[in-house]
C-alpha cells in the first residue's frame, strides 16, 4: 500500500487554548509564549499529543535478518563513521571523534541532525575511497546549498556541482525549501578557501538527474545527499543510482543518501515529490548492481541502540532529528556505496 503526501499547513491550525490545555494535562506545566506559537503549527490535536509525549522506535524483526540474496554483503553491528559502509544514521556516530572532525572540515558546529550526518558520512566514504586529494574529480548531484563542493575544492579536488534545471525545480519541491542551486555563488565558503581557488577548482552545471548527460564521464566519485527520493517515484530514484555509475571511471565510487523506511517493509510513501525506500527496495537495487559486476559495499541496517535512537521527531521538527515521522511513516537517512565495475 502506498500513501499519498499532503502539504503541511503554512499557518497555525490549532487554537492557543488547545496548546495550553495539552501542556497542563500532559506535562503538568504552563507553556511559554514561544511554545504556544510553535505548537499551534501542528495539523491536529493528535499530532500535538505525539509531539509532547513522543512515541519511541522499536526495531522490527524484519530488520534483523540477513539479505535474501547472497550477492548483497551484510553486517549487523553499530555503524561507525571511522569505518563506513552502506549504513543508517545512528546516534553513536555523532559521538565519534570523526564526526566532530568532519564537521570542522565543513565549518559547522556538530548537531544531532541527520542532514549534517549525511555530509559527514559522504566525506568519510570519499576519504576511504581516496577521493579527497589534489587532482581527483568529483561530481555532485542536486547539491543545493550544501558545503561538500567547497570542502572538496579546498583539498584540491576538481568538482562539478550540479542541480536541477529551473524548469523542473518546482515539480521536485526544491523551490519551496530554498534548497536549490543555480550557480556557484551559493556554494562558496569563505571559511574553507579563497574564492579564486574555489572558482578554479569548481564548476556548476544544471543537470536533470532523470536524464544524466552522456558527456559526464570518468569521474573518480559522484555523490548526492537525500535527492533521489524526489525524482518521481521509487523506480526513478533507483534508476538514477544505477545510471550515476556511468559517470564514473572503472573503480570509481557512487555515494548516495536517501530516505529509509524504518517502520515497514511493505507499506511506504511514494509520490512524485517524495518517496521512502523500503529494505526490499534497497536490497533489490544492490542485488541488481552486483549482478552487473559492480562492487557493493556491505549493507548495515543496524538502527542504533541508544535512547536517542528511540526518539522519533515529529512536525514541526526540532533537534534531535535522526528518526522522523511524516505521513504516518518513520524514516531515517541511509547511505549507499557502490563502486563501478572495472
Amino acid at each position: 500500500m502506498l500513501f499519498s503526501r499532503s502539504a503541511a499547513p503554512a499557518e497555525p491550525s490549532l487554537p492557543p487554548e488547545a496548546v495550553v490545555w495539552a501542556f497542563r494535562l500532559l506535562l503538568g506545566r504552563e507553556p511559554s509564549e514561544a511554545e504556544i506559537r510553535t505548537h499551534r503549527r501542528h495539523p491536529s490535536a493528535e499530532a500535538l499529543r505525539r509531539a509532547l509525549v513522543p512515541e519511541t522506535y522499536r526495531i522490527p524483526v524484519w530488520l534483523l535478518s540477513p539479505p535474501a540474496s547472497p550477492l548483497v554483503p551484510w553486517v549487523f553491528e553499530p555503524p561507525r563513521l571511522s569505518h563506513p559502509t552502506s549504513q543508517l544514521c545512528t546516534a553513536a556516530q555523532f559521538d565519534e571523534p570523526d564526526y566532530a572532525a568532519w564537521c570542522a572540515t565543513i565549518a559547522e558546529a556538530p548537531r544531532p541532525h541527520r542532514k549534517q550526518w549525511e555530509f559527514c558520512w559522504i566525506l568519510a566514504v570519499l576519504r576511504a575511497a581516496d577521493v579527497i586529494r589534489p587532482g581527483a574529480r568529483a561530481l555532485g548531484f542536486g547539491v543545493g546549498n550544501e558545503p561538500i563542493p567547497a570542502m572538496l575544492a579546498s583539498h584540491g579536488v576538481q568538482v562539478l556541482a550540479t542541480d536541477a534545471p529551473a524548469e523542473i525545480v518546482g515539480t521536485q519541491g526544491w523551490s519551496e525549501t530554498q534548497q536549490h542551486a543555480s550557480d556557484l555563488s551559493g556554494l562558496y565558503r569563505a571559511e574553507l578557501l579563497d574564492e579564486a581557488s574555489f572558482r578554479q577548482r569548481a564548476r556548476f552545471r544544471a543537470v536533470d538527474m532523470n536524464a544524466i548527460p552522456g558527456d559526464l564521464r570518468d569521474f573518480d566519485a559522484c555523490w548526492s545527499s537525500c535527492c533521489f527520493e524526489h525524482l518521481g517515484g521509487l523506480a526513478a530514484g533507483l534508476d538514477f543510482v544505477e545510471n550515476s555509475l556511468e559517470t564514473l571511471r572503472p573503480g570509481g565510487v557512487a555515494v548516495h543518501t536517501t530516505e529509509f523506511n524504518l517502520g515497514s517493509n511493505d507499506q511506504t510513501l511514494e509520490t512524485p515529490g517524495l518517496s521512502y525506500y523500503r529494505r526490499r527496495d534497497i536490497e533489490g537495487l544492490l542485488e541488481r548492481l552486483a549482478r552487473r559486476g559492480h562492487t557493493v559495499w556491505p549493507l548495515n541496517l543496524h538502527p542504533g541502540d541508544s535512547p536517542l535512537d528511540a526518539h522519533i521527531d515529529v512536525p514541526p521538527y526540532a533537534l534531535p532529528h535522526l528518526k522522523v515521522e511524516a505521513m504516518g511513516q518513520v524514516s531515517t537517512s541511509i547511505g549507499l556505496v557502490v563502486q563501478r565495475a572495472g
